[in-house]
This record gives C-alpha cells, structure tokens and sequence, in this order.
C-alpha cells in the first residue's frame, strides 16, 4: 500500500504528551503489523538539541546513527522496538540550514528565497523522505509546539499543503486539553474549541480530537466538541491521566483510536492488534509487590526528563523482575563525607549518571567511593564510568590528583583522555563519539554474563576515554578493562569483579532499552540489586 501520513498537532497548552499519543498509536499500528515509523519536527533555531541544557529541553537522546535529538524519540523506539534515525528528527534550524546553504549554492537561480514556498518545501521533503524508502506503511508526524506559536507556523503551513496533495492518505490528530475548573466544579471545552477554530483559521481541519483530561469527559460533552469542531462523533477519543504512559496504548485502543485511523484512511481494519506481550508487561507491572530501591546520583536530579531514558530503563527491568521500582534521586553537589552514609545506606543499588562539566563531580566520586567499599551494586554510565576510574586511581592506585582533562588539564594523571587524533580539533562536535559503536566483551566477565553474548553492539555521546597506558596498573590492581571497541580498542566497559555488582559502561545502554527489549544490563543490576537486598533481610 502507499505511504500514509498522520500529523499530530497540539494545542491550548505545551506538554500535553503529543509524543505519547504518536507513540501509542504507532504501538497499535505495528501491533496490528504496519510498519510505522514517527518522526518530531521541533521549531527550535537550535540545529539540535546537543547544545540544549538539560535544564531547558531534558534529555538529549542519540540515535544509532549518531543524531542527538529530541528526548520524544525516547518514547517512539521504546513503544514501537523500531530503531529511529536522523531522519526522525527535524528542527527548525537544520531546515533553515538547508535553505541557506541551498541559496548560497545558487540552487534558487536568484530567486527572492521565503518562507513559503522555500522553507515549506524543505519541511515538506523532510516529511516526504521516510516515505520515499518504501520502508514504512504509516509515518506519523509530530509538529513541536502548540498551535497558535508563531515558530510552528511554517510547519502549520506544511501539513496544510500536504493534506491537499496527499488527499486520502493524510490525515491530523488534534492534541488539547480539557481543564477542570474545581471552583465550578466544571469541565471547560472553550479552549479545545478555540484551539480547534485557530487550527481551522490556517487551514486545516483535524480529523480526530483526543483530548487530555484528569476527569471522564461525558458523552453529551464530546458531541458538543465534535459539533462544534466539525469532527465525527466517533472520532473525540478521551485521554484521561493514568498511572503509566505505558497504558495509554490500550486506553486508546478501548476508544477505538486505531480502527477509526486505519478507516479513515481507506483502510479495513482487520481483527485485533497482538499486544499480548505488551498486557504482560502491564500485569507484571500492576501486581508487583516487593520493592527494588535505586538511588541516582546525578547533577540534574531537579529536572528528572534529564535522566528520562535511565528511568523507564530502570523501571522496565525492574517490571520485569516482578518490583515496583522506588527511584531516589541523589544530588551529586549536596553529596559529601558527612552525609553519604545517611544518603545511601537504605539502597539497594545506585546508578552513577552521565553528564558533563565539573558542577557535581566531587559528589560522584564520594558515592563510588562509598559504594566500592560497601559493596554495593553499583553501575557508572558515561562520565559515570570515567568517574569510577578516577575513583580507584585515587583511593586505590595511590594516584591523588588523578583526574580527567575536561575537569583539569594539569592533571599529572590524565586517566580520562583525549584521544591524540583528536587533539588538534578545534570544533567540540568534531570529537565527540555519537551513535552506535561494536564493543567485544571478555568472556566470562560480569558483562559479558549480563548481556549473554560477547560481541554487542550500544551507543555513544561523549568525547573523553579511559586513558589506553593505565590499563595494565588499574587491572593489576583489580579493576578489569572487559569491554572494547575491535577496531580502535578504545576501553568501553570497566568492572571490578570481586565485587557483587561493579560496572561501568562508556556507552549509554538506556538509549536501547524499549517496553518488549529491555537492556540485559540494566536487567542484571535489577537483580544484582534485589539478591543484595534479599541478603540484609
């Protein structure tokens, strides 16, 4: 069949989970055997998110070709187990880029170069190029923002021309928000309504409305909103809070959201969608009874979207080995001598976190510190492996300034390094290892039991590595360099193996953990962490 298109647009208010939404529909769709591919249009100027503040935009997720993008994606390949690209990832500054650079080419032949039709057709070709693959059946299309945002025009105004030239085979999904008015003690359906007028005003008219609520919104309001809307009755699907984003593909479901999608693009529904591992998962989740404790040492722990894919990691493997997961989450700058013992004695495990920058550093090294003599299981992802080598330098090699050269330069012990070829480049992107990278794993180690396998495959961002010539004294020492990259044999995965639970990953794991495929490692600190704590009882 041809490509079909869903754009899925927002309105009365920001973060309303457009990206659940999208996310949830695709589940569906693959469940019902499509193959369904989302993408995020993000009207920042940023060309990526990869210079954003955690602060500002959460998580940076990177794909596994090495794209940094929105944390949305996140949520596209853990409901959908289908790897995302830079393809799925569209910001408002690489369209400008494109143009620009296209105009100094003299690709315009001198023509006046504006938003529409310049802008509007490079937005229209980023849509339009999944498509041209052949890969996918649906291609679901995320518009950032909310509508009435005058950064989300030009791709307003995009989904408006392609709803014309692709007819029957587009359609859009309205996101707003019904408030509860507790005063009045009254759902409010004027700002849908308006949210939906000022989406006509620009020429578009939804074909579903899902409306986000705390409240069950009653039958006789729906049809007000569809009247008013000029939607079909069937079509205003309710999306009330629930207490999992991992229920909201069969709260769609029960609404028909699927079905109504599949015939309003000519397409006959047929049965049901397979999601029975997918109700497993939901069971496991709902009647779990015992409790695994993890404790997240980090600098962005105000902000938890920073640590976005860690979390649903962390909580898919902990489902999965029948646990309610209680997270704490530790601040890495309030962290010191005096009250870690306080802070981390109750826990059953603790994930050292990635980052970057000095701020919060210290506080990391005195957590792995405690950790390390307490034996407790223990995981360093990123600059929280680099933190774990500094650590047993300092504490155990006799190495007192050790460091890395991010943190100081004239460190007489450079254990986390730059690599030489990367030294003389002066662009910061330049050196960063970004996207998916082959790591051999030792047999035998902690690891290489983790994951099952010796040769795996994870993904990078970061620019400094385990410094090559202090292999040989950190592992006389005890601390084993067991994973590597083949080709450069970069140090990838360090552990102390008399320990319990000991790891530390350059590569991030979290960005490949999905609902269906949790990360084994991430699963084999779950139950390192639940044995540790069956043995204080």
């Amino acid at each position: 069949m041809e490509t079909k298109y869903i754009f899925v647009t927002g309105g009365v208010v920001s973060s309303l989970g457009k990206g659940i939404i999208s996310s949830s529909l695709a589940c569906l769709l693959k469940a019902r055997g499509y193959r369904v591919t989302i993408q995020k249009f993000d009207p920042y100027i940023n060309v990526d998110p990869g210079t954003l503040n955690p602060y500002e935009h959460g998580e940076c997720y990177v794909t596994v070709d090495g794209h940094e993008a929105d944390l949305d994606l996140g949520h596209y390949e853990r409901f959908t187990n289908v790897q995302t690209t830079r393809a799925n990832n569209v910001t408002t500054g690489k369209v400008f880029q494109s143009v620009i650079d296209k105009e100094r080419r003299g690709d315009y032949l001198g023509k006046t170069v504006q938003i529409v039709p310049h802008i509007t057709d490079e937005i229209k070709l980023n849509v339009k190029k999944l498509g041209k693959t052949g890969n996918f059946d649906f291609i679901i299309t995320e518009i950032g923002g909310t509508v009435g945002d005058i950064e989300s025009l030009p791709y307003i105004e995009s989904v408006r021309q392609l709803r014309w030239e692709l007819g029957s085979d587009s359609l859009c999904i309205h996101l707003t928000y019904v408030p509860y008015i507790a005063a009045a003690k009254e759902l409010k359906t004027k700002p849908t309504q308006h949210s939906v007028k000022q989406l006509q005003e620009l020429g578009i008219q939804p074909d579903i409305l899902v409306l986000r609520t705390e409240k069950d919104i009653p039958a006789e309001m729906r049809k007000k909103i569809a009247l008013f809307c000029n939607v079909s009755p069937d079509a205003v699907i309710q999306s009330k809070d629930v207490n999992s984003i991992y229920k909201v593909p069969v709260k769609m479901h029960e609404q028909h959201l699927d079905e109504i999608v599949l015939r309003k693009m000519d397409v006959t529904p047929e049965g049901e969608p397979h999601m029975k591992p997918w109700l497993d998962f939901l069971d496991k989740m709902d009647n779990a009874t015992e409790t695994v404790t993890i404790g997240l040492v980090g600098k962005y722990v105000e902000l938890q979207d920073a640590y976005k894919s860690i979390n649903e990691a962390l909580f898919q493997a902990a489902t999965y080995a029948d646990r309610k997961l209680d997270l704490r989450y530790i601040h890495s700058e309030k962290l010191d001598e005096n009250n870690v013992d306080e802070k981390l004695s109750d826990l059953d495990g603790v994930i050292i976190a990635p980052g970057f920058g000095q701020r919060g550093i210290e506080g990391k090294f005195v957590a792995l510190k405690w950790c390390r003599e307490h034996d407790i299981p223990t995981f360093g992802i990123c600059l929280g492996m680099q933190c774990m080598v500094i650590e047993f330098a300092r504490n155990v090699l006799g190495m007192a300034d050790a460091n890395s050269t991010e943190m100081d330069s004239r460190t007489t012990h450079k254990v986390i390094d730059l690599m030489e070829e990367q030294k003389s480049i002066s662009n910061m992107g330049g050196t960063m290892r970004l996207g998916a990278f082959d790591c051999r794993l030792r047999e035998g180690s902690h690891a290489a039991k983790a994951y099952g396998k010796t040769e795996i495959s994870e993904r990078h961002r970061h620019r400094f590595e385990f410094n090559d010539s202090y292999r040989n004294e950190f592992e006389a020492a005890g601390m084993q360099c067991v994973g590597e990259n083949p080709d450069t044999h970069l140090v990838e995965v360090v552990e102390l193996p008399d320990k319990r639970w000991y790891i530390g990953t350059q590569y991030h794991p979290e960005y490949s953990s999905t609902v269906l495929s949790p990360n084994p490692i991430f699963s084999s600190f779950i139950k390192a962490a639940i044995d540790y704590r069956e043995s204080k009882q």
